[in-house]
């Protein structure tokens, strides 16, 4: 079955260290997508998905300008960040590995996510829905996001390593 993303019911979140001592959190308000899911063969499953790059929130608008700048995501030149899969392997039970290529600020790199499938479920307008959730870790660094500044006791203002988490409902389209 092919399913389309509800963005209304979906987020992607991010989070990373700040200043080396706290943990600075985000999201894309904009998210768009499509995928297949083959209960009986997990393999034949896919995802392609899309953020919107200006719509990054992070709860402080002069940082969020900063982050669609080019010393980081350089929203007018790469507007979306966009995720395709390759593989899709089971690891037991309800959870999968999702292998893909992940493209954002004009790199792409191949991330794996760890991927749990809630299932399926009419809601209460007689829609029949799908929820997966994913994980994954990767080098900032990797996709030429390198803006950072050194601190004053050491260290620097942002590290490299991005947690992406993703929470979605899905809606079947057939």
């Amino acid at each position: 079955m092919t399913w389309e993303i509800d963005p209304s019911h979906s987020e992607v979140l991010f989070s990373i260290k700040h200043a080396m001592i706290t943990t600075v959190r985000g999201h894309f308000n904009v998210i768009s997508g499509s995928l297949h899911i083959d209960e009986a063969n997990p393999a034949n499953s896919w995802v392609d998905a899309q953020a919107d790059v200006s719509s990054i929130d992070t709860r402080d608008e002069r940082r969020d300008g900063h982050l669609r700048s080019a010393d980081f995501f350089d929203a007018g030149t790469y507007p979306t960040i966009n995720f395709k899969s390759t593989s899709v392997v089971p690891t037991g039970g309800n959870e999968y590995n999702v292998t893909g290529n992940l493209t954002m600020h004009g790199v792409t790199k191949s991330v794996t996510f760890k991927a749990e499938y809630a299932g399926q479920a009419k809601d209460a307008y007689g829609m029949q829905r799908a929820g997966i959730s994913a994980k994954a870790k990767v080098n900032r660094e990797d996709w030429g996001l390198t803006w950072n500044a050194a601190l004053e006791a050491g260290g620097v203002l942002v590290s490299k390593d991005v947690t992406i988490e993703i929470d979605l409902s899905t809606v079947n389209k057939g």
